[in-house]
């Protein structure tokens, strides 16, 4: 039965919405205006009928439906193909205490904290106060508030010593703050960042080998979709290529 705080996904032929439920509250759309209330007690798989009589499909979105289609953005986002593979790349799981630094959107944070749930945290940092409103919005959207701290903090500041068990870097230009985020982690712990160019790529193997991380590695992550046409089975005209090099290390 859908309570309330659940998200759920409206869907008609040309429309989706995405809404965390609350009583009494109101979604209006241009086919209509949709009760809370009118959700609250259905089952997944039902329909709602907007005040004008036009009718939705009620779905329980998947996080990846959620992430490429749900949240606002603020910035460009780690996209799933990328955010999966960080997530077991860095052997995120219960109970971890993660470090996130570039937070941007929260694509990337809402994929960690469903790995670290229930007992582990996120914690991310970022230098940009203007987008941690939205972040926190899309947390709740995605129903993993309660599985991350957020800070508005420059990672040239201070960070906790010896404290995480493993960090992902999404900033421009991470090797200034090597030392600083070195001394945050565990011994062994992994860590990853996410660079556009490869002259950026160079710069990061280079500070990692000059502060003592091991097992360096460079990836690309490439993800082409198929049209789902039967009798002419061929690739979409489009797809989503390179978005980013992702690089992982080790601390020594």
């Amino acid at each position: 039965m859908i309570k309330e705080g659940d998200t759920v996904q409206l869907k008609d032929r040309k429309n989706s919405f995405f809404i965390k439920l609350k009583k009494g509250e109101i979604f209006g759309t241009h086919k209509g205006n949709i009760y809370h209330d009118q959700i609250i007690g259905k089952e997944f798989g039902d329909t709602v009928k907007t005040h004008k009589g036009n009718e939705f499909l009620i779905l329980k979105p998947t996080l990846y439906e959620i992430i490429m289609f749900g949240i606002k953005r603020q910035t460009q986002i780690i996209y799933p193909k990328d955010s999966a593979y960080i997530t077991l790349k860095l052997g995120i799981t219960d109970g971890m205490r993660v470090l996130e630094s570039g937070i941007g959107s929260g694509a990337l944070t809402i994929v960690m904290a469903n790995a670290v749930k229930p007992s582990g945290k996120i914690y991310g940092y970022e230098k940009e106060e203007k987008y941690i409103d939205t972040v926190k919005e899309n947390l709740r959207l995605a129903g993993m508030e309660d599985y991350v701290s957020l800070f508005h903090h420059d990672l040239s500041e201070k960070l906790p010593e010896d404290y995480f068990d493993a960090a992902f870097i999404d900033v421009r230009e991470p090797w200034l703050y090597m030392e600083n985020v070195k001394s945050a982690l565990k011994r062994g712990s992994p860590i990853g960042f996410l660079l556009p160019t490869t002259n950026q790529v160079s710069r990061i193997l280079e500070s990692l080998s000059y502060h003592g991380f091991i097992q360096p590695e460079v990836k690309e992550i490439l993800l082409r979709n198929y049209k789902p046409v039967p009798d002419r089975l061929r690739p979409e005209d489009r797809m989503v290529a390179h978005t980013g090099y992702l690089i992982f290390a080790r601390k020594g």
